[in-house]
């Protein structure tokens, strides 16, 4: 697991249907959705065992004969090999030189549609790393994947994949067949003037079939549907979604609800579908909207910190936030009072992500600084997006392989969670102070791209491919160490600042305030914010702690 970058959920819990095991969550935007015209896809890789690191597969020609091994990205596990092609193109984490991304969801589907063969060789990740080695659009890149599950079998169970260029962004859904070889899978393109999402649901259902140049399914979907009892109607009332798996409760809060609190940024409208999140209709929420606004990168990186803020969903507000208003609940996420069962909420914004990020692919650019992989470790809500281009050949140090039982200094995934561990318990008092560094450094980077952009067009231009590389690695490098130097001061900061349950009293710069002698001044005792924590206790304990 720890070696790859494409991981989310341990095998285990993907034969589970409750929202406890369910993880990852892709938002989507269309280029005519978007503020700059780039087409906008994010990926959160959720698991509690996942380390964040960047990974990099260099270009490279192969010889005729020469096999690929296939290894499941989940558990380490050889699968077999397929013959190589003959040549591969360079893969920064989940996008491509030609600005190719892709991400994913998993939601599981029929249990019995996993597969039974025995001889699978393709497993989701794979399918996701090959096709970014061997296609230069996102049509190819469906291509690519629905050929290699149809030549070589299909090793995972129910996914959901966001699969983007430069130009457009499509959603393709994809299942096993259990005793059968390969898989059934349908992809729908993202209007140009859309956003859209998937949150471990298929969100596919009735489509135009004759849309040829929209729409894209294995000869087979309805067919084998029909004979496994999963659909009986007409063909043109098909739902991928609904055939291939069932959605409840647990599944409409658990996952579509993430979407829904995508669209209803964007969309005034939006906030009807929350009946069908609540469990409340049967009428489902769409693949995609039309937003009421152009959607911005930052806008984009700032709806993957989502806590269903401003929602009947809200995280601060009931007990479970505690006396600092924190938004995040532990596993389990399900749980028995009375004989009766509840749930917690499950928002975009996570305690075990891995890593995520937001692609950035733009059509007014070269490829080779025209994708833009904007990179994070650990949770999404305190990270800091990174800027990385498709061009780039050397991972930082920072951001290598390491180890999640390993505690790392010069480790960004380290860093990053040593300053999100300490806010999830007094979350309230200290996310001023990180929100204050997090934005400094993603405004920083963000408002220098055209200078840096202009700067590289020139290489390009003079045709000096060896210093445009030299370039973009090296400021790669120092981004990378760049933020995980501030949060490293961040979380020192944050431990001298409120240590003890208190709090030190600070200047409008954050600098700690001494005596006119030059001692420490004595800090202040923010106590608990909530005066809901106290109430709790007398209603617990009546006349125990009272003062006679």
């Amino acid at each position: 697991m720890k070696r790859n970058s494409l991981l989310s959920l341990l095998l285990p819990a993907l034969a589970m249907t409750s929202a406890e095991a369910l993880a990852c969550t892709n938002l989507i935007a269309g280029p005519k959705a978007t503020a700059d015209g780039s087409v906008l896809v994010t990926y959160a890789a959720d698991s509690h065992n996942l380390y964040g690191m960047l990974t990099h597969t260099p270009a490279a020609d192969h010889k005729p004969g020469t096999v690929r091994k296939v290894v499941e990205w989940d558990t380490g596990k050889p699968l077999g090999s397929i013959p190589q092609v003959a040549h591969t193109y360079n893969v920064v984490g989940n996008m491509n030189e030609h600005q190719v991304a892709i991400g994913e969801s998993t939601w599981g589907g029929h249990e019995e549609l996993a597969d039974t063969t025995g001889t699978a060789v393709i497993d989701y990740g794979s399918l996701i790393q090959i096709a970014l080695e061997r296609s230069k659009t996102a049509r190819e890149a469906i291509k690519v994947m629905t050929d290699l599950v149809q030549e070589f079998g299909y090793a995972s169970e129910g996914e959901s994949f966001s699969i983007a260029d430069k130009n457009e962004v499509w959603v393709m859904e994809m299942i096993g067949k259990g005793a059968e070889k390969g898989a059934v899978w349908i992809a729908v393109r993202i209007p140009d003037d859309a956003i859209s999402g998937h949150a471990n649901e298929p969100r596919i259902r009735k489509v135009n079939l004759k849309d040829k140049e929209n729409v894209m399914y294995s000869k087979d979907m309805i067919s084998f549907a029909r004979k496994r009892g999963y659909f009986n109607g007409k063909d043109e009332d098909f739902s991928f979604a609904d055939a291939y798996a069932t959605h409840d409760q647990s599944t409409r809060r658990g996952c579509d609800a993430r979407v829904w609190s995508y669209f209803r940024r964007f969309n005034k409208d939006a906030d009807k579908y929350f009946a069908w999140c609540n469990n409340e209709t049967d009428e489902p929420m769409p693949l995609y909207i039309i937003p009421d606004r152009k959607v911005s990168l930052k806008e984009m990186q700032e709806s993957m910190r989502d806590h269903f803020e401003g929602t009947p969903y809200k995280m601060t507000d009931d007990p479970g936030a505690g006396p600092y208003h924190v938004p995040y609940r532990w596993r389990p996420m399900e749980y028995e009072v009375d004989g009766k069962k509840y749930c917690m909420e499950r928002a975009i914004a996570t305690q075990q992500t891995g890593w995520s990020f937001v692609s950035q692919s733009r059509a007014d650019l070269p490829d080779e600084i025209g994708g833009v992989l904007w990179f994070g470790t650990d949770d999404t809500n305190t990270s800091v997006y990174m800027p990385f281009y498709c061009s780039m050949t050397e991972i930082p140090h920072e951001l290598r392989e390491g180890d999640i039982n390993t505690f790392e200094l010069d480790s960004n995934f380290w860093m990053t969670n040593w300053v999100a561990n300490q806010a999830y318990n007094r979350y309230d008092q200290m996310i001023p102070d990180i929100r204050k560094v997090q934005g400094a450094l993603e405004d920083k980077y963000i408002s220098s791209r055209k200078a840096k952009e202009e700067d590289y067009l020139a290489l390009i231009a003079a045709g000096d491919d060896a210093a445009l590389a030299k370039a973009v690695n090296a400021e790669g490098k120092e981004i990378a160490k760049e933020a995980t130097d501030a949060y490293r001061d961040l979380a020192i900061y944050l431990l001298v600042k409120y240590m003890d349950g208190n709090e030190k009293k600070t200047d409008a710069d954050g600098n700690f305030i001494k005596s006119e002698y030059g001692l420490p001044v004595y800090p202040s005792f923010p106590g608990y914010t909530d005066p809901a924590y106290y109430e709790n206790i007398v209603k617990a304990t009546g006349d125990h702690f009272l003062v006679k």
